[in-house]
């Protein structure tokens, strides 16, 4: 008896142990006993996860979620992970959600692999998973406005907008007519195949053809003498050039130069003379006394003219029968 009680009271007790233990884990209560490093990760919303969530890598489990509390206008998860685990410094995390109705996680990608080690408190880049709920909303509100569109098309509604048309369609399909259609378009065909018409003059007629080579031939023609004139243009550019012609000459040949140039100082010469006063015209130009000479003797030829108008025709031809006699 005494064994009995001993024996279930110790199965007891590795039951309850069992138990606790299994309890501890699914909570995450064992990596309480566990060292590892913690990392943190900031998002706009922590959706349904819960402290003690998992915390994978490439679908590896890599640490639990610690801590979930708000910083500012974010919500901030502490993460503590393996001391084994190597977590880079640009890796990212984001939550998902393993099913419709399972639990969610938080996934962090591997990194460069040349970026340095994340060390305990590094805080990590996010990315924001699509809110399951928002997405089921937009979900059911496509639904509901599907459902309202095909409610909007009852039977008398789907008859009113067919209906015109299925008219139309029996009309068209109508035998007879459907022959005298085909019959038409047979007629236009063969009058087409014989020359007939617009369309059957420029398949079958030759002119149009005839008259198209006359205007490429033209279009060549004048394409030939547009290159001759080219030519030619050509051709007096390099006379020009090479001096030929009175142009040529004139823009090659130093010797038009030289005479303008001679010119230029034989006419810079004459002007400095006059300046100096030398010369006949330099001293007419430069010489006061002529200047004053030629003010007098119009002064006197002024006065005489005044004389002779104050004398009458006959005193004046005695004044010059005088001077002459």
């Amino acid at each position: 008896m005494k064994n009995s009680i001993e024996t279930n009271l110790g199965l007891f007790v590795v039951f309850v142990i069992f138990a606790v233990w299994i309890i501890v884990e699914t909570l995450g209560g064992v990596d309480l006993f566990r060292g590892g490093y913690h990392l943190n990760a900031q998002f706009e919303t922590a959706q349904d996860l819960k402290e003690g969530d998992l915390v994978k890598m490439a679908g590896v489990e890599i640490g639990r979620v610690e801590k979930i509390a708000l910083a500012g206008q974010k919500v901030q998860v502490t993460m503590k992970l393996h001391p084994d685990v190597v977590v880079k410094t640009d890796s990212k995390a984001l939550i998902k959600f393993t099913g419709l109705m399972g639990q969610n996680f938080v996934a962090v990608d591997f990194g460069s692999p040349g970026a340095p080690r994340a060390v305990d408190g590094t805080l990590l880049a996010t990315e924001e998973q699509p809110d399951l709920s928002a997405i089921m909303a937009k979900l059911d509100n496509a639904a509901s406005g599907i459902a309202k569109v095909a409610n909007s098309f009852s039977g008398d509604k789907i008859d009113n907008i067919l209906g015109p048309l299925m008219d139309v369609f029996k009309h068209i399909t109508n035998a007879a007519d459907l022959s005298v259609t085909i019959a038409n378009v047979k007629n236009i065909t063969g009058q087409i195949a014989s020359g007939q018409g617009t369309a059957g003059k420029l398949i079958y007629d030759d002119a149009l053809y005839h008259s198209a080579m006359n205007t490429v031939t033209n279009i060549q023609g004048s394409v030939t003498d547009a290159r001759q004139m080219i030519s030619g243009a050509k051709e007096m550019v390099d006379n020009v050039r090479a001096g030929q012609g009175t142009l040529g000459k004139l823009l090659t040949d130093d010797k038009l130069y030289n005479a303008t140039t001679g010119s230029m100082t034989n006419l810079n010469q004459i002007m400095y003379k006059i300046n100096r006063g030398q010369g006949t015209v330099g001293k007419l130009v430069n010489d006061e006394d002529f200047l004053k000479n030629a003010k007098v003797s119009l002064q006197k030829l002024d006065k005489a003219a005044d004389g002779l108008e104050d004398q009458g025709p006959l005193s004046v031809l005695g004044i010059m029968a005088n001077n002459l006699f």
